[in-house]
């Protein structure tokens, strides 16, 4: 056993070391004129390059699978036996060196759960008849009563009964903005207290929490996925037993070993092994070029076949940060309003409020002589003898500010648009109304009715802000199908029905609370400046979170599998022109031996042009530049 693992943990090296000895056998041969140190490399490089092979076939019989190491193995040792000693040399070394192409594309680990665990809050501030314990999580028990100060995590899922404060709950529900949170609301572990002092009471604790049940989902999800096999290995299913079969037909049909052993080494898929590693690295390479990261060739057929994408909102079909996005004035003193407000607002901590000052620009502020915040309202503030009220409707009507019927109108409009309003009255008089929104990205609309024109048949949007906003989006955005005010394991239900239904499904997102989605997914697709969670979950990362990539990550897949089918179709040719020819007398063993070699060259280099691959359509080529 211990034998067994050292070959197949060195293997690589030992392709390495095989592939040396054989080229240096070619230079004795060919330049000395040495023809026994060929014999001699030759036959080294076919010991050295044998055994992980053999390994692997020995270890599939156990578990009674006939695997193409099967018959690269007979195939090897057929070769040596007859004295095809380059033969057997180069088909092992193929073999080693398609493994190798594979598995640096294969082989990547996750840490997914290892690094959810360490977002997980990992203490609680317990109150006990009055006393503040610093607790263990594991410790915090259902009715316990605990207290968040500004800037910690929520330990456990619970309800406030004291106090109040702005929570980001990106981490859970992916909303772009902090949640204004009061007393009988509830709140979910791992989100962040922005500001403010809550006391609240520990409703569930431990798995039990969202957070938690985030964790159990990624977890399901990739062991869900593990069990997928290669391609390669179904077609070997069917493939090695028949070139097995065809060659003790043959011995024993003809009397003739030698001809049963040339079968197997002509039988054996040198170009069938490496054309679809090479094929795959291509296509991944390509990708790479482009600022598209896929996580193994398995991915390229799954991707190739996705007829539904399903995009999560925020920070993927938007920008994640809001922003204002329009400005209704009704003064002719606007700069002097936006001055005002600004002045206002750099003394809150409210993310719509943020939006104002990075729209404004201005770090030269002047002090309020007096401010007052209205819990759930917004600001009164004064400047001498001047009144300003900045906050959200309910603001303007308990102060009686009136708006006209333009005004009205304009504030419908925003809301119909998906902004949030910021009002801001001066002296009784409405001056602004601030629409802010958490932009849409670049190119999305265009870039979702490339990928319809290329094969998707059916986009949804699943969101966790509320349904009107996400439904804004998603009609800006063409799609048509929007489900909002989700939490990660709504949107997890959802892609499982879909996949009863026999859909292929690809999700599209960007934080931790999509990484159970993105893993329960057929194609999880990750943007680059999310969570690392995100990104290690996923199958695909759009490295540069560039949105318009996803038509070159779906085209190329598209390709990648075509181009795999065609290397699987030229190698398979060429085993059958090659036996059909050994039986019908005009092909030998040189000849065969030229023509397997060539066929291998044809499919590297068919491979290879992948890495040319750009989408056509001329109207999407501004895209990839």
């Amino acid at each position: 056993m211990k034998r067994q693992r050292y070959f197949l943990q060195y293997r690589h090296p030992i392709a390495f070391i095989s592939g040396v000895v054989i080229f240096l056998a070619f230079l004795s041969k060919y330049l000395v004129g040495w023809d026994q140190g060929y014999v001699l490399g030759m036959m080294t490089a076919s010991v050295v390059g044998g055994p992980p092979i053999f390994i692997q076939a020995y270890q599939a019989l156990k578990i009674k699978v006939i695997s193409i190491e099967l018959l690269v193995t007979i195939a090897v040792l057929g070769a040596f036996v007859i004295g095809e000693y380059s033969e057997s040399a180069i088909v092992s070394f193929l073999f080693l060196f398609g493994g190798l192409l594979e598995q640096k594309t294969l082989d990547r680990t996750r840490s997914v759960i290892r690094e959810l665990t360490k977002k997980a809050p990992a203490s609680a501030s317990r109150l006990d008849e009055g006393h503040l314990e610093e607790v263990d999580i594991d410790e915090v028990r259902e009715g316990d009563s605990l207290l968040v100060k500004t800037g910690a995590q929520i330990p456990v899922d619970g309800v406030i009964w004291s106090g109040s404060g702005y929570v980001n709950e990106a981490s859970v529900t992916g909303e772009a903005k902090a949640v204004s949170k009061t007393t009988g609301d509830k709140v979910f572990a791992g989100t962040i207290l922005e500001n403010g002092t809550l006391k609240m009471e520990a409703e569930k604790v431990g798995e039990d929490t969202t957070f938690g049940k985030i964790i159990e989902l990624v977890e399901e999800a990739q062991d869900n996925k593990s069990n997928m096999e290669r391609f390669i290995d179904r077609f070997a299913k069917y493939y090695t037993p028949i070139v097995l079969l065809l060659a003790i037909l043959a011995g024993i049909i003809f009397g003739n070993v030698h001809l049963a052993i040339t079968i197997l080494v002509l039988g054996c898929p040198g170009a069938l092994v490496i054309g679809v590693p090479v094929s795959n690295v291509a296509g991944i390479g390509n990708g790479a070029k482009h600022g598209i990261l896929i996580k193994g060739g398995e991915l390229m057929s799954a991707f190739s076949k996705v007829d539904t994408m399903i995009f999560d909102k925020t920070g993927t079909l938007t920008n994640g940060k809001p922003t204002v996005s329009e400005v209704k004035a009704y003064t002719d003193r606007t700069q002097e309003a936006f001055q005002l407000t600004a002045n206002i607002e750099r003394e809150s901590d409210h993310p719509l409020g943020q939006a104002i000052l990075d729209y404004v620009g201005n770090n030269d502020y002047e002090e309020m002589d007096q401010t007052e915040v209205v819990k759930g309202q917004g600001i009164i503030s004064r400047k001498g003898s001047q009144q300003v009220l900045v906050g959200n409707q309910s603001l303007m009507e308990q102060h009686h500010i009136f708006l006209n019927r333009q005004m009205k109108e304009d504030l419908l409009n925003l809301q119909k648009d998906g902004n949030s309003t910021v009002f801001v009255a001066i002296d009784d008089q409405l001056a602004l109304l601030i629409g802010i929104k958490d932009q849409m990205c670049s190119g999305v609309k265009e870039t979702l009715s490339a990928l319809k024109q290329m094969g998707i048949k059916h986009f949804v949007m699943l969101s966790g802000d509320n349904q009107i906003t996400a439904e804004s989006v998603g009609k800006k955005a063409g799609i048509t199908e929007v489900h909002g005010e989700l939490l990660p394991e709504d949107k997890s239900n959802f892609i499982k029905n879909l996949q009863t239904k026999e859909k292929t499904v690809a999700f599209v997102g960007d934080g931790i609370n999509d990484s159970p989605s993105i893993a329960l997914a057929d194609v999880g697709i990750a943007m680059g400046n999310g969570t690392d969670v995100a990104v290690e979950t996923s199958d695909v990362v759009l490295m540069q979170s560039n949105f318009k990539r996803l038509m070159h990550a779906y085209g190329l897949t598209k390709k990648t599998v075509a181009n795999m089918k065609e290397n699987i179709i030229i190698a398979m040719s060429t085993v059958i022109f090659l036996l059909v020819g050994l039986i019908f007398g005009y092909i030998h063993m040189a000849s065969g031996m030229l023509i397997h070699e060539l066929s291998i060259l044809v499919v590297i280099i068919n491979g290879m042009r992948l890495l040319r691959y750009q989408i056509k359509n001329a109207k999407l080529d501004s895209y990839q530049r």
